[in-house]
């Protein structure tokens, strides 16, 4: 394979990508010289994609682990015959190109997943593999092969140190996802310095013990990584790693296999005699040869005859196989049934109490016939009350299962959910303890950065979990999970609030969202309008009676209760309340301005916000006269009832403060006059 166009090629995708990085005046040069050779082989000889139609649904993916080598990415997806000008290479990392400093799913054509936080694309390609599982036990039929992608990736060392890595290839290789071949670029080399210094492990021996098919070549011989590919390829009972011995900064001659190249320009010199050293014209800037041009462009008509190939197939498996172009159709258009939500359960206020996780668990029951939903829980279906019941489990052996048993890895799970999102209009869910919480955020993150619709079923939200302790009890997780931009956080008040969350969540398609369950019983509230308006964010559940509110009391699940009664104290004494049911804030903050206005009205200064968990968001709401009844502290080991009590999250002590509120309000105004 190794002849003179393909060496020219190479060195042209190396020279794309230095330039980018010298005209950014910043950037990461080092891997993309070193792992070239690695991603020219994979597009140029094995990626079956069509860079006219990036969103085909037999695509091969590719996910680069590594992101922080995004140039390498851009020059590759540039020469194959993407959307991607040469213009958008010469303004990387700028302002308002689609050359971002670390890849974005939905900014350029081409790119499959955000990667860059290190590790985040193995989980990422893993989620893939599952994605692609599914699809195939979905649509696949006899003499129809519609779905059968393959997943390919380059990780680093980085990548390969991080926890989430680890928890992600562990699981695949219990799976047996034997369409992965993942490389490894082994460079040697970290931002500190040599892996000497911290990471001497047998990598090829770990991903063994996980189950991996794991194969050696040298990274910087063509001939040796398409060949080592092909084998992975082959191997369709385990996924492939391909440990590939490279150089970071090939062709650099003062910076070539040390930590210098990695995370800044090259230099105006360095840059001159890196191009001399690759044959490339010293005095050209973004450099790319008719012939390469030619030779990489022509994956445009490839792409277009496979994809017309594959087209045909499956208009055949449509005309043998009745009903599967409508089940087609519908999954790929993400098309709910009509009224597919009156089947949600409902309450009535004689109910008894529940838990918002129970009621949680009959609203995922009610929408299981929907083919969209997969998920599970990070080994805690017992507690989250997560598993569809009759879908049965997605195993090495039963691919049309639709619970994916995680185990106890909720970083790894949250990476994959994203990879399992971003491949296929999936409704993906990952359940755990809202503490742990601690364990997925980066992976919360990226989902919201990336619109991805994710949904997290997060148990045992606050101190209610009692006994467990402060290591259980989520205290300021509510005010991060807020503070994410695009991310819904949802916290309902009883098990009405719940369904209509759920109703929200499922049909949300831009954007991840956080059901925030409680585990002791809550019960049905009364609500006096014809329905439960929990899309608005924020609504008035409980008003003064026959008079303007004096006191507006906010609070979110399971202290609504607590609001409630403090209402009732505070109206003995002849002092007119409202109560405002707030499940979901940022949609509230979403309404315009009168509805705001028409629920917390500004000339009712006086307000308490009440929920079991850090203040610092409420004060937004409750302005500067207002007060937050709330938990600034851990918590502690005790009965739930206790807790509520021994930290003030009581009627009693609400209906205290928002007297004394009041009456500060009162003496203020009155100083005013």
């Amino acid at each position: 394979m190794s002849d003179a166009l393909d060496r020219l090629s190479i060195n042209t995708v190396r020279g794309l990508a230095i330039d980018a990085v010298q005209a950014a005046n910043s950037g990461h040069p080092g891997l993309p010289l070193g792992a070239a050779v690695m991603g020219y082989t994979i597009f140029q000889k094995h990626l079956r994609h069509n860079p006219l139609d990036p969103a085909w649904v037999n695509r091969d993916r590719f996910v680069l682990s590594a992101g922080h080598g995004c140039a390498l990415l851009y020059s590759l997806l540039h020469l194959t015959g993407y959307d991607l000008p040469m213009e958008q290479l010469k303004k990387f990392r700028q302002w308002e190109s689609i050359t971002p400093g670390h890849p974005e799913l939905g900014m350029t054509p081409g790119v499959e997943a955000t990667t860059g936080p290190l590790g985040q694309g193995v989980g990422n390609i893993v989620g893939i593999a599952i994605a692609r599982d599914m699809l195939a036990s979905m649509f696949n039929c006899e003499g129809h092969e519609i779905i059968n992608f393959r997943v390919f990736g380059i990780c680093s060392d980085g990548d390969l140190m991080e926890g989430v890595a680890s928890e992600a290839a562990s699981l695949a290789g219990h799976l047996g996802l034997g369409s992965i071949v993942m490389l490894y670029d082994d460079n040697h080399i970290t931002i500190d310095g040599s892996t000497e210094l911290s990471f001497t492990e047998d990598v090829g021996a770990r991903f063994e013990s996980y189950g991996w098919h794991v194969l050696a070549c040298d990274g910087m011989d063509a001939d040796e990584v398409d060949q080592a590919i092909h084998e992975g390829i082959a191997e369709t009972e385990r996924p492939t790693l391909i440990r590939c011995r490279t150089q970071i900064g090939f062709g650099s001659p003062n910076r070539a296999g040390t930590s210098k190249v990695h995370g800044s320009p090259l230099g105006d010199e360095e840059l001159i005699l890196t191009k001399k050293s690759l044959g490339l014209p010293v005095t050209e800037k973004f450099y790319v040869p008719s012939e390469v041009f030619k030779h990489m462009g022509a994956a445009r008509q490839t792409g277009v005859e496979r994809q017309s190939v594959w087209q045909s197939s499956l208009e055949k498996a449509f005309v043998a196989n009745p009903g599967l172009q409508h089940r087609w159709q519908q999954f790929w258009s993400r098309r709910l049934p009509e009224n597919w939500a009156d089947k949600l359960p409902v309450w009535n206020t004689t109910d008894k109490p529940i838990a918002t996780r129970k009621a949680s668990e009959m609203c995922l029951h009610a929408a299981t016939e929907l083919p969209w939903i997969v998920g599970g829980s990070a080994d805690l279906v017992e507690s989250n009350l997560t598993y569809l019941e009759g879908k049965g489990d997605f195993q090495r052996d039963h691919r049309s299962g639709r619970n994916i048993r995680f185990g106890i890895r909720e970083h790894g799970m949250g990476a994959i959910l994203n990879g399992l999102a971003s491949s296929a209009p999936f409704i993906t869910f990952g359940a755990t303890f809202m503490n742990f919480l601690d364990y997925m955020k980066p992976s919360v993150r990226i989902a919201a950065l990336s619109h991805l619709p994710v949904l997290y079923i997060f148990t045992h939200d606050s101190i209610g979990l009692g006994e467990d302790g402060p290591t259980h009890q989520p205290i300021e997780h509510l005010t991060h999970m807020r503070a994410t931009p695009n991310l819904w956080t949802m916290r309902p008040a009883d098990a009405n609030e719940t369904a209509q969350c759920y109703r929200i969540a499922l049909e949300r398609t831009d954007g991840p969202v956080a059901l925030c369950l409680t585990r002791q019983v809550l019960p049905i509230l009364e609500y006096a309008g014809e329905r439960l308006p929990v899309e608005l964010g924020a609504y008035v559940l409980a008003d003064a009676k026959n008079e303007s509110p004096e006191i507006i009391l906010m609070a979110s699940g399971s202290e609504v209760e607590i609001a409630l009664g403090a209402k009732a104290m505070l109206e003995k004494e002849g002092i007119a309340t409202r109560v405002v049911s707030a499940p979901c804030v940022e949609l509230f903050d979403k309404q315009p301005q009168t509805y705001r206005e028409q629920v917390l009205p500004s000339k009712v200064r006086a307000r308490v916000a009440v929920e079991a968990g850090a203040t610092l968001g409420w004060w937004k709401y409750v302005g500067l006269d207002g007060d937050v009844v709330g938990l600034d502290h851990f918590g502690a080991s005790a009965p739930a009832k206790t807790l509520y009590e021994k930290f003030g999250l009581t009627a009693e002590n609400v209906a205290r403060r928002a007297m004394s509120m009041r009456e500060n309000v009162r003496s203020a105004s009155g100083v005013l006059k």
